[in-house]
Protein backbone atom coordinates (compact mmCIF):
# COMPACT_ATOMS: atom_id res chain seq x y z
CA UNK A 1 0.00 0.00 0.00
CA UNK A 2 2.77 2.41 0.94
CA UNK A 3 4.72 1.60 -2.24
CA UNK A 4 1.64 2.23 -4.36
CA UNK A 5 1.15 5.64 -2.78
CA UNK A 6 4.82 6.48 -3.31
CA UNK A 7 4.58 5.52 -6.98
CA UNK A 8 1.47 7.64 -7.41
CA UNK A 9 3.21 10.60 -5.77
CA UNK A 10 6.26 10.19 -8.00
CA UNK A 11 4.04 10.09 -11.09
CA UNK A 12 2.21 13.21 -9.93
CA UNK A 13 5.49 15.04 -9.28
CA UNK A 14 6.86 14.04 -12.67
CA UNK A 15 3.63 15.06 -14.34
CA UNK A 16 3.59 18.40 -12.64
CA UNK A 17 7.27 19.05 -13.45
CA UNK A 18 6.70 18.29 -17.12
CA UNK A 19 3.46 20.25 -17.32
CA UNK A 20 4.74 23.39 -15.61
CA UNK A 21 7.06 26.01 -17.02
CA UNK A 22 8.18 29.42 -15.91
CA UNK A 23 8.60 32.53 -18.04
CA UNK A 24 11.20 35.09 -16.94
CA UNK A 25 11.29 38.80 -17.67
CA UNK A 26 14.10 38.51 -20.22
CA UNK A 27 12.53 35.62 -22.16
CA UNK A 28 10.28 35.44 -25.20
CA UNK A 29 8.20 32.23 -25.33
CA UNK A 30 6.11 30.45 -27.98
CA UNK A 31 3.62 27.73 -27.02
CA UNK A 32 3.15 25.02 -29.66
CA UNK A 33 0.23 22.63 -29.88
CA UNK A 34 0.94 19.64 -32.11
CA UNK A 35 3.57 21.73 -33.92
CA UNK A 36 1.26 24.69 -34.45
CA UNK A 37 1.86 28.04 -32.79
CA UNK A 38 -0.81 28.43 -30.14
CA UNK A 39 0.30 31.40 -28.08
CA UNK A 40 3.23 33.88 -27.81
CA UNK A 41 1.96 36.75 -25.65
CA UNK A 42 3.42 35.57 -22.34
CA UNK A 43 4.19 37.75 -19.36
CA UNK A 44 6.56 36.71 -16.58
CA UNK A 45 5.03 33.99 -14.40
CA UNK A 46 4.24 30.27 -13.97
CA UNK A 47 2.26 28.41 -16.68
CA UNK A 48 0.98 24.90 -17.43
CA UNK A 49 0.89 22.78 -20.58
CA UNK A 50 -0.24 19.31 -21.62
CA UNK A 51 2.87 17.12 -21.97
CA UNK A 52 3.15 15.38 -25.31
CA UNK A 53 0.41 17.56 -26.75
CA UNK A 54 1.95 20.98 -26.13
CA UNK A 55 5.52 22.25 -25.89
CA UNK A 56 7.25 25.59 -25.50
CA UNK A 57 10.30 27.22 -27.08
CA UNK A 58 12.15 30.00 -25.27
CA UNK A 59 14.30 32.80 -26.74
CA UNK A 60 16.54 35.39 -25.15
CA UNK A 61 14.78 38.75 -25.38
CA UNK A 62 17.69 40.80 -24.10
CA UNK A 63 19.85 43.08 -26.20
CA UNK A 64 22.21 41.04 -28.39
CA UNK A 65 25.54 42.18 -29.83
CA UNK A 66 26.73 40.93 -33.19
CA UNK A 67 30.47 41.37 -33.67
CA UNK A 68 30.99 41.52 -37.41
CA UNK A 69 34.19 40.42 -39.10
CA UNK A 70 36.17 43.30 -40.64
CA UNK A 71 34.97 43.84 -44.19
CA UNK A 72 36.49 45.59 -47.19
CA UNK A 73 34.34 48.29 -48.77
CA UNK A 74 34.86 50.61 -51.73
CA UNK A 75 34.53 54.38 -51.35
CA UNK A 76 33.00 56.64 -53.96
CA UNK A 77 36.45 57.09 -55.56
CA UNK A 78 37.02 53.32 -55.72
CA UNK A 79 39.42 53.21 -52.79
CA UNK A 80 39.40 50.21 -50.45
CA UNK A 81 38.80 50.61 -46.71
CA UNK A 82 38.61 47.90 -44.06
CA UNK A 83 35.73 48.47 -41.64
CA UNK A 84 35.26 46.82 -38.26
CA UNK A 85 31.73 47.22 -36.92
CA UNK A 86 29.13 45.67 -34.61
CA UNK A 87 25.34 45.60 -34.39
CA UNK A 88 23.02 45.63 -31.37
CA UNK A 89 19.63 43.98 -31.82
CA UNK A 90 16.85 42.27 -29.88
CA UNK A 91 13.76 40.18 -30.59
CA UNK A 92 10.67 42.29 -31.05
CA UNK A 93 8.12 39.87 -32.57
CA UNK A 94 8.94 36.35 -31.43
CA UNK A 95 6.50 34.68 -33.82
CA UNK A 96 7.88 36.44 -36.88
CA UNK A 97 11.41 35.77 -35.62
CA UNK A 98 10.65 32.05 -35.39
CA UNK A 99 9.04 31.93 -38.83
CA UNK A 100 11.93 33.83 -40.47
CA UNK A 101 14.80 32.02 -38.79
CA UNK A 102 13.35 28.72 -37.63
CA UNK A 103 14.11 29.82 -34.09
CA UNK A 104 17.85 29.70 -34.74
CA UNK A 105 19.57 32.85 -33.35
CA UNK A 106 22.74 32.12 -35.35
CA UNK A 107 20.73 32.18 -38.58
CA UNK A 108 19.24 35.52 -37.50
CA UNK A 109 22.71 36.89 -36.92
CA UNK A 110 23.82 35.77 -40.38
CA UNK A 111 20.85 37.52 -41.98
CA UNK A 112 21.38 40.71 -39.94
CA UNK A 113 25.10 40.61 -40.73
CA UNK A 114 24.44 40.39 -44.48
CA UNK A 115 21.83 43.16 -44.49
CA UNK A 116 23.89 45.56 -42.37
CA UNK A 117 26.96 44.97 -44.54
CA UNK A 118 24.90 45.82 -47.62
CA UNK A 119 23.82 49.06 -45.94
CA UNK A 120 27.40 49.93 -44.98
CA UNK A 121 28.61 49.18 -48.49
CA UNK A 122 26.05 51.59 -49.92
CA UNK A 123 26.93 54.33 -47.40
CA UNK A 124 30.68 54.04 -48.01
CA UNK A 125 30.08 54.05 -51.75
CA UNK A 126 28.56 57.53 -51.43
CA UNK A 127 31.64 59.05 -49.73
CA UNK A 128 35.23 59.81 -50.60
CA UNK A 129 38.18 58.40 -48.70
CA UNK A 130 38.73 61.75 -46.97
CA UNK A 131 35.12 61.87 -45.81
CA UNK A 132 35.28 58.30 -44.55
CA UNK A 133 38.52 58.67 -42.60
CA UNK A 134 38.17 62.21 -41.27
CA UNK A 135 34.45 62.89 -41.68
CA UNK A 136 31.44 62.47 -39.43
CA UNK A 137 30.88 58.79 -38.75
CA UNK A 138 27.51 59.57 -37.23
CA UNK A 139 26.13 60.11 -40.71
CA UNK A 140 27.31 56.63 -41.71
CA UNK A 141 25.55 55.15 -38.70
CA UNK A 142 22.30 56.52 -40.09
CA UNK A 143 21.92 53.19 -41.87
CA UNK A 144 20.10 52.12 -38.69
CA UNK A 145 17.09 53.90 -40.17
CA UNK A 146 17.44 51.86 -43.33
CA UNK A 147 17.73 48.59 -41.42
CA UNK A 148 14.36 48.94 -39.67
CA UNK A 149 12.67 47.23 -42.59
CA UNK A 150 15.20 44.41 -42.32
CA UNK A 151 14.40 44.08 -38.62
CA UNK A 152 10.66 43.92 -39.25
CA UNK A 153 11.16 41.10 -41.76
CA UNK A 154 13.06 39.09 -39.16
CA UNK A 155 10.90 40.06 -36.19
CA UNK A 156 13.77 41.89 -34.52
CA UNK A 157 14.68 45.49 -33.72
CA UNK A 158 18.11 46.73 -34.81
CA UNK A 159 18.97 49.17 -32.04
CA UNK A 160 22.34 50.46 -33.21
CA UNK A 161 25.12 50.01 -35.74
CA UNK A 162 28.57 51.15 -34.63
CA UNK A 163 31.89 51.51 -36.44
CA UNK A 164 34.78 50.44 -34.22
CA UNK A 165 37.60 51.05 -36.63
CA UNK A 166 38.27 52.12 -40.21
CA UNK A 167 41.62 51.09 -41.65
CA UNK A 168 43.27 51.36 -45.03
CA UNK A 169 44.69 48.26 -46.72
CA UNK A 170 48.45 47.88 -46.49
CA UNK A 171 48.89 48.65 -50.18
CA UNK A 172 46.98 51.93 -49.80
CA UNK A 173 48.54 53.07 -46.52
CA UNK A 174 51.91 53.98 -48.00
CA UNK A 175 50.48 56.12 -50.80
CA UNK A 176 48.04 57.88 -48.45
CA UNK A 177 50.71 58.58 -45.86
CA UNK A 178 53.09 59.83 -48.54
CA UNK A 179 50.43 62.18 -49.85
CA UNK A 180 49.68 63.40 -46.34
CA UNK A 181 53.40 63.87 -45.68
CA UNK A 182 53.82 65.86 -48.89
CA UNK A 183 50.86 68.03 -48.01
CA UNK A 184 52.18 68.69 -44.50
CA UNK A 185 55.64 69.47 -45.90
CA UNK A 186 54.12 71.95 -48.34
CA UNK A 187 52.20 73.67 -45.56
CA UNK A 188 55.34 73.72 -43.39
CA UNK A 189 57.40 75.30 -46.17
CA UNK A 190 54.69 77.85 -46.76
CA UNK A 191 54.56 78.72 -43.07
CA UNK A 192 58.34 78.97 -42.83
CA UNK A 193 58.49 81.27 -45.87
CA UNK A 194 55.76 83.46 -44.41
CA UNK A 195 57.58 83.53 -41.06
CA UNK A 196 60.89 84.47 -42.71
CA UNK A 197 59.17 87.24 -44.64
CA UNK A 198 57.59 88.65 -41.51
CA UNK A 199 60.88 88.30 -39.60
CA UNK A 200 62.73 90.23 -42.31
CA UNK A 201 60.13 92.99 -42.21
CA UNK A 202 60.31 93.17 -38.42
CA UNK A 203 64.13 93.26 -38.44
CA UNK A 204 64.15 96.00 -41.10
CA UNK A 205 61.68 98.08 -39.09
CA UNK A 206 63.75 97.53 -35.93
CA UNK A 207 67.00 98.53 -37.69
CA UNK A 208 65.34 101.63 -39.08
CA UNK A 209 63.94 102.57 -35.67
CA UNK A 210 67.36 101.95 -34.07
CA UNK A 211 69.09 104.16 -36.64
CA UNK A 212 66.57 106.95 -36.18
CA UNK A 213 66.76 106.76 -32.38
CA UNK A 214 70.59 106.68 -32.43
CA UNK A 215 70.74 109.68 -34.80
CA UNK A 216 68.33 111.66 -32.68
CA UNK A 217 70.21 110.72 -29.50
CA UNK A 218 73.56 111.68 -31.07
CA UNK A 219 72.15 115.01 -32.24
CA UNK A 220 70.73 115.71 -28.79
CA UNK A 221 74.04 114.69 -27.14
CA UNK A 222 76.06 116.90 -29.46
CA UNK A 223 73.73 119.79 -28.84
CA UNK A 224 74.02 119.33 -25.09
CA UNK A 225 77.79 118.91 -25.35
CA UNK A 226 78.09 122.10 -27.42
CA UNK A 227 75.94 123.99 -24.98
CA UNK A 228 78.02 122.62 -22.09
CA UNK A 229 81.28 123.56 -23.78
CA UNK A 230 79.95 127.07 -24.48
CA UNK A 231 78.83 127.46 -20.88
CA UNK A 232 82.21 126.16 -19.62
CA UNK A 233 84.07 128.58 -21.90
CA UNK A 234 82.00 131.47 -20.57
CA UNK A 235 82.73 130.42 -17.00
CA UNK A 236 86.43 130.07 -17.73
CA UNK A 237 86.47 133.44 -19.46
CA UNK A 238 84.73 135.14 -16.55
CA UNK A 239 87.07 133.44 -14.05
CA UNK A 240 90.13 134.43 -16.06
CA UNK A 241 88.88 137.96 -16.34
CA UNK A 242 88.43 138.29 -12.58
CA UNK A 243 91.93 136.96 -11.57
CA UNK A 244 94.23 136.03 -14.44
CA UNK A 245 97.13 135.25 -12.11
CA UNK A 246 95.13 132.75 -10.04
CA UNK A 247 93.82 131.19 -13.21
CA UNK A 248 97.39 130.76 -14.49
CA UNK A 249 98.43 129.28 -11.13
CA UNK A 250 95.51 126.82 -11.16
CA UNK A 251 96.34 125.68 -14.67
CA UNK A 252 100.01 125.24 -13.71
CA UNK A 253 99.01 123.01 -10.78
CA UNK A 254 96.91 120.86 -13.11
CA UNK A 255 99.88 120.67 -15.48
CA UNK A 256 102.22 119.61 -12.62
CA UNK A 257 99.73 116.97 -11.45
CA UNK A 258 99.41 115.56 -14.95
CA UNK A 259 103.13 115.62 -15.73
CA UNK A 260 104.48 114.07 -12.50
CA UNK A 261 102.31 110.95 -12.17
CA UNK A 262 105.18 108.46 -11.73
CA UNK A 263 108.35 108.53 -9.62
CA UNK A 264 110.57 107.96 -12.64
CA UNK A 265 109.16 110.78 -14.74
CA UNK A 266 111.83 113.10 -16.18
CA UNK A 267 111.34 116.47 -17.91
CA UNK A 268 114.12 118.08 -19.93
CA UNK A 269 113.35 121.82 -19.66
CA UNK A 270 115.29 124.99 -19.02
CA UNK A 271 115.21 126.12 -15.40
CA UNK A 272 113.98 129.54 -16.41
CA UNK A 273 111.10 128.05 -18.44
CA UNK A 274 107.63 129.39 -17.76
CA UNK A 275 106.63 125.89 -16.74
CA UNK A 276 108.61 126.20 -13.49
CA UNK A 277 107.85 129.80 -12.72
CA UNK A 278 105.69 128.88 -9.69
CA UNK A 279 108.43 126.53 -8.38
CA UNK A 280 110.99 129.30 -8.50
CA UNK A 281 108.82 132.19 -7.30
CA UNK A 282 105.27 131.35 -6.21
CA UNK A 283 104.51 134.97 -5.42
CA UNK A 284 102.20 136.60 -7.91
CA UNK A 285 103.71 138.91 -10.39
CA UNK A 286 102.67 142.54 -10.64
Amino acid sequence: MFARIAIILVVIVIGLSTSMYRVFEQERVILFQLGEIKRADFTPGLYFLIPGYQNVMKFDGRLQTLEAEPQRFLTGEKKDVIVDSFVRWKIRDVVRFYLATGGDPSRAQVLVYQKVNDGLRNEFGKRTLQEVVAGDRGSIRNIVTGTKDIGEELGIEIVDVRLKRIDLPAEVNSSVYERMRSERSRVARQNRASGEREATTIRADADKARTVISAEAYRAAETLRGEGDAAAAKIYARAYGRNPEFYAFHRSLNAYRTSFKGKGDVLMLKPDSDFFKYFDNPAPRN
